[in-house]
């Protein structure tokens, strides 16, 4: 998929925030108790104290406690004096290491877009790039205008007049805005997304993935599961959904909004869940054009993809099968009438942003404050460099890399990966357990792994995006447009494994295993996750393991069944694939254990992937560490030997904070752990026990047996 280290939030281009936006926050539950023991070992000698952090220094010493023993809690040890004390910024839902780096990024992507604005930047993309940031930037413009750049929109709903006419709408509607291979996005805002990537089954050409989508709260369960919280996030949503339509002018809105909200939840029921839909076993599902008519009867699929610009196309692959069958159904079982209120109300929740202060604020007060708990929205100019990333990302991404990513960072980060790759090599040749034949297979697709750092090769064309200064929500229209118009034009030919599916200037990294290959974006790439006067140690702690991580996407359980072509196949022999289902299944249940909320725990299974990644990368990491000092010592830094220090660095690259709203949202859509439950991977690794003195009777204590080795 493409399988990145952090989550994709609601509001910023992939992630603008990586670390930042994936926290821990609320009341947390220590980890299980752990079977009966042999006794405690003892504490570990008291590191001498160390004066704060300092620019280039390898850790922040400041943010430590030292009052927590490593083996109770390693986050806390690592980061319990910042958490102790961090406030979460009022217009965030979340605050720690990715935060600072991210507003750090904003804040010079900010620069540049201002000075395109102003013509301070040449030629004809930065003009594009400062008439978008301009034309959002003015809200007396966008106010004075009202709601007549949403007549033309919920016009061309009010012509649907009959089946045939709503499959054309929807057909025409559809949008290139959903990746199912990139974390956590398996669902669109229009009733169903386009996905155009390698085929599954046959590398040689790319095809048109279908997806779900059509709701308007986070994920199926938001619509189904009982309890008090849930259903005040449907009321909320039900007045959400009013409120839309009555600042709209739409008559009647309190009874037009519960139908919606009642179509949206018999929608939700056709959904699969957000696990299901991470895996590619159930989600690896071709369908011919004449497939639709007789699989998901009840709309007219030929008027559906002569719409699209589809019909000449004849292979797809549907991703969640009965999303798609319900939707036939809905189709034919819904009155007309009904459709259109809902496409109505879905129109202006997708472009409210766009639109007069009252419909951002009501907006803000769902999605953001209701759902992830922030208390005041964003300051415009961050805003308008979301809808600037979102529409013209790459170009603003090549101004950034020119002005922030010198090409010596770019060196230092390619030899990093190098050994990365290197250890990891190493340990499929030192696996006991797997069969040379298999070996061999894992070896050849390490060896056709492609490693791309910083930024693309070769840079987007965006001469054919078309932008109007003043014409905020057209020039949005229009960016989505080129986008499904560029991603159509890739079908039927071989995947580009130069295209790059995250921007330069994100905070995050990316795995796609249908292609076998890795994005390091410029802005991971930035201290406190690389520094170049930091030690080897807390480099590769940091960096190396989030490197690690993404190589070891292509060997994690999903990774694990694509071939070195990136083909959908069975490489492993059963002895092999028994061991290491089994090995995963014993992390899920490492993970099910832990409760960030009294009524709310991990989904083991839901978070495996990256739960195996984090523990490969780690372990990788510290392999390429120490082979990287060549046999000497590791220096000592401030008392801190170096497996501290290695360890150390990867628990404060996850130093985060979440606001309790937000951290329940990820839990029940994100593949990934809370950073927390992140770094407690380490109680998988001997070296951890060594470095720190954990003994069995530290609650993180794992007996030998019981900790989980993967790769």
């Amino acid at each position: 998929m493409p399988s990145s280290i952090f989550l994709r939030p609601a509001l910023a281009l992939s992630l603008l925030s990586a670390l930042s936006s994936v926290a821990c926050g609320g009341a947390e539950s220590p980890p299980p108790a752990q079977p009966p023991s042999p006794p405690t070992a003892p504490a570990p000698a008291p590191v001498s104290a160390a004066p704060p952090m300092v620019p280039g220094h390898s850790l922040d010493l400041g943010a430590m406690d030292r009052s927590v023993k490593p083996g109770a809690d390693i986050f806390l040890y690592a980061n319990g004096a910042w958490y102790a004390k961090a406030e979460i910024p009022a217009d965030r839902n979340a605050t720690g290491a990715g935060m600072r780096v991210t507003e750090e990024i904003e804040g010079r992507t900010r620069g540049i877009l201002e000075e395109a604005s102003k013509g301070a930047a040449a030629g004809p993309l930065a003009k594009k790039i400062g008439d978008t940031y301009a034309s959002y930037m003015d809200e007396a413009a966008i106010e004075a205008k009202g709601t007549a750049p949403l007549r033309p929109l919920l016009d061309r709903i009010a012509k649907i007049r009959d089946a045939r006419s709503l499959a054309a709408y929807l057909g025409s509607s559809l949008r290139a805005d959903v990746d199912p291979l990139n974390d956590t996005n398996y669902h669109t805002d229009h009733v169903l997304g386009l996905f155009v990537e390698q085929d599954l089954n046959d590398p040689s050409r790319s095809v048109p993935y279908l997806l779900q989508g059509g709701i308007g709260m986070p994920e199926r369960s938001y619509y189904l599961e009982e309890g008090t919280r849930m259903q005040a996030h449907r009321d909320a949503y039900l007045k959400y959904v009013a409120t839309l339509l009555r600042l709209a002018g739409v008559a009647d809105a309190d009874a037009k909004a519960a139908r919606v909200v009642a179509l949206e939840k018999k929608i939700a029921q056709t959904h699969a869940s957000r696990e299901d839909s991470g895996d590619f076993t159930k989600a690896n599902n071709p369908w011919s054009r004449a497939d639709f008519a007789s699989k998901a009867p009840g709309l007219d699929w030929n008027a559906f993809f002569v719409a699209a610009s589809l019909d000449k196309h004849a292979s797809f692959i549907v991703w969640q099968p009965a999303a798609v069958t319900g939707l036939g159904a809905l189709a034919k079982s819904e009155p007309i009438s009904v459709w259109k209120e809902y496409l109505t109300a879905r129109t202006i929740d997708h472009v409210a942003r766009f639109l007069p202060k009252a419909f951002v604020d009501a907006s803000f007060a769902f999605h953001s404050k209701q759902m992830r708990g922030t208390q005041a929205p964003p300051p415009r100019w961050r805003r308008a460099n979301e809808v600037v990333t979102e529409s013209l990302g790459e170009a603003v991404g090549k101004l950034y890399v020119e002005r922030y990513f010198p090409p010596e960072t770019k060196r230092a980060v390619q030899s990093l990966v190098e050994n990365l790759v290197t250890a990891f090599g190493r340990r499929i040749d030192a696996l006991s357990w797997m069969a040379p034949a298999t070996k061999a297979k894992a070896k050849e697709k390490l060896g056709t792994l492609k490693v791309e750092v910083g930024y693309p090769d070769t840079w987007r064309d965006y001469s054919g995006l078309e932008v109007t200064r003043g014409d905020a929500l057209g020039n949005f229209e229009r960016a989505e447009s080129f986008e499904y118009r560029r991603n159509l034009q890739k079908i039927g030919r071989p995947a580009d494994r130069g295209e790059w599916a995250m921007v330069p200037q994100v905070v995050n990294a990316v795995n796609l295993p249908v292609r076998n290959t890795l994005n390091f974006p410029a802005g991971m790439l930035s201290p406190p996750y690389f520094n170049a006067k930091s030690t080897a140690a807390a480099n590769y702690g940091s960096i190396g393991a989030i490197i690690g991580h993404e190589i070891s996407h292509s060997f994690d359980d999903q990774g694990a069944k694509f071939d070195a072509r990136g083909r959908f196949a069975d490489w492993w022999t059963p002895d092999d694939l028994a061991h290491f289902q089994a090995s995963a299944a014993a992390l899920a249940a490492q993970y099910d254990a832990y409760k960030p909320f009294p009524d709310l725990a991990i989904n083991g299974k839901q978070t495996l992937g990256e739960n195996i990644a984090d523990l490969a990368g780690l372990a990788v990491a510290f392999d390429a560490w120490r082979a990287s000092l060549g046999g000497a010592p590791a220096p000592v830094q401030d008392g801190l030997s170096g497996e501290q220090q290695f360890f150390l660095s990867y628990a404060q690259s996850w130093q985060s904070k979440l606001r309790d709203e937000s951290l329940r949202n990820r839990i029940k859509t994100d593949g990934h752990a809370p950073p927390k439950y992140r770094t407690f991977t380490m109680r998988n690794l001997d070296a951890w026990y060594s470095a720190f003195d954990v003994g069995a009777g530290d609650p993180l204590y794992l007996a030998p047996n019981a900790r989980v080795r993967v790769w």
